[in-house]
């Protein structure tokens, strides 16, 4: 009933509508200056599998792994920003949701990879048209608590924690 690349093509179907919201939020962060002690932008998306959902948000960053504030009086962007409010990446029926449950589970370590690999090269792409390369920081992309990111200059999957060399 359900096959690997049925899931990851819905995906990509499901992510398509929102490509226009996430481009219009990235060409104004794109377009924005950055407080001095901004090192690096991170780009954290949060998938809440149950409900097949996800939210993307920036965090302004320095290279110890703190977040950056904005501070009264410093010229430029700091802190956190909402680029993508949840949205519904994959659609189950009601009246499929356990044989879709035990498809998953069947195929878990896979999936899982997968549609954050999927998510990330979305967001890569937008990120590109919208104007990332002219962004001097680095910046990554990556899946809340999941180890690795994705370095949105050299468009590369790095451990999480080489962001921070």
């Amino acid at each position: 009933m359900f096959t690997v690349n049925e899931y990851l093509a819905s995906i990509q179907e499901n992510l398509a509508p929102h490509t226009e919201s996430l481009l219009n939020q990235l060409k104004t962060l794109t377009a924005s200056t950055f407080a001095a002690d901004v090192e690096l932008l991170d780009f954290a998306a949060f998938i809440e599998p149950l409900s097949h959902e996800v939210s993307i948000t920036l965090f302004s960053m320095d290279r110890d792994a703190n977040e950056v504030f904005e501070e009264e009086g410093t010229p430029g962007f700091a802190g956190s920003k909402s680029v993508l409010d949840e949205i519904v990446y994959a659609v189950v029926p009601d009246n499929q949701s356990e044989a879709f449950d035990a498809f998953y589970e069947e195929h878990e370590e896979t999936l899982i990879e997968e549609e954050q690999r999927l998510i990330g090269e979305w967001f890569r792409t937008c990120f590109e048209q919208a104007g990332g390369a002219t962004v001097e920081l680095p910046c990554y992309f990556g899946v809340h608590d999941e180890g690795q990111t994705l370095d949105l200059k050299r468009n590369v999957w790095i451990d999480e924690e080489e962001k921070w060399d």
